[in-house]
């Protein structure tokens, strides 16, 4: 009888809302649904996300990150991913950048979401020297996973508002690989109006590939969150950058494309939850 491979089991460092459709609550039932262990280390619990709500509730979990880490490691717990997304502070990044030296190996990988912006503007809860302590966690990754506001951040460039050029892009990801990753995925990259999504760049091989899907016309908190889960979920199934970036940008389009055609309000998020079989079976 042909031996069973080893469930695989990724470390997800992110905050917890408990409305909204983001962070936590998206990574472990997407993670999941491909048939992989989410193992987590929530970093703040919030009633809801801060977008666009007002008046929700914040519990700062920084105090317990590395003690977590340390227990994991008394028990002898290996990852064959650890996977971050929105840090609240300087003292959270140097941490979680605690966290990785710890647990990183040559055979698993890191995926940073290096979440702090958005539409050309860095978020309010950041200082403007934040992004210089993002770019050394960045450093430690295998994988990065910037927007195009992130990437222009990271870069100390001035943000371009799209469509871009595939100079542009080519360009961008080039530098973005100087930053000691071995992959780059940029999202928000359009070469049009109506069209949205990613680009994809392997050091290795120096392959570009792109994602496109429809624009939809709203915007949806959670969504980075839902894409960066997608794809890490594809890489570790052993999906090459191209399947696994083409599977996160569709998927999230679908996601988005359902929300909008039911008229929710976008403060909740997109409906991803129904994709969820469809996407058990493309990451099988």
């Amino acid at each position: 009888m042909k031996k069973k491979s080893k469930q695989k089991r990724v470390a997800a460092i992110h905050d917890i809302s408990g409305f909204g459709r983001c962070s936590l609550t998206v990574a472990i039932p997407i993670i999941s649904a491909a048939g992989i262990e989410c193992s987590v280390v929530p970093t703040a619990v919030l009633s809801t996300h801060t977008g666009g709500f007002t008046g929700f509730t914040y519990l700062d979990l920084t105090d317990s990150i590395l003690p977590t880490a340390q227990h994991w490691q008394d028990l002898g717990l290996e990852f064959d991913a650890l996977y971050s997304g929105f840090l609240g502070s300087y003292k959270q990044v140097e941490i979680v950048s605690d966290f990785y030296d710890r647990f990183k190996t040559s055979e698993n990988l890191v995926m940073v979401d290096p979440v702090m912006a958005d539409n050309g503007v860095l978020y309010k809860t950041f200082s403007a020297d934040f992004p210089k302590e993002m770019r050394k966690l960045c450093k430690k990754a295998d994988v990065i996973v910037p927007n195009m506001t992130e990437a222009a951040l990271l870069l100390e460039e001035e943000y371009r508002v799209g469509p871009y050029s595939k100079k542009y892009i080519t360009q961008t990801l080039k530098k973005l690989i100087l930053l000691g990753s071995k992959l780059v995925v940029l999202t928000g990259v359009c070469f049009d109006e109506n069209t949205l999504g990613a680009a994809a760049y392997d050091a290795n091989t120096e392959e570009i590939v792109y994602a496109m899907a429809p624009k939809i016309p709203e915007q949806y908190p959670g969504t980075g969150d839902i894409f960066a889960s997608v794809l890490l979920a594809g890489l570790l199934k052993r999906k090459d950058l191209a399947y696994a970036t083409k599977t996160a940008v569709n998927f999230v389009s679908k996601s988005i494309q359902r929300t909008y055609e039911a008229g929710t309000d976008p403060r909740y998020g997109v409906n991803f939850e129904v994709g969820l079989k469809t996407l058990a079976n493309s990451t099988s």
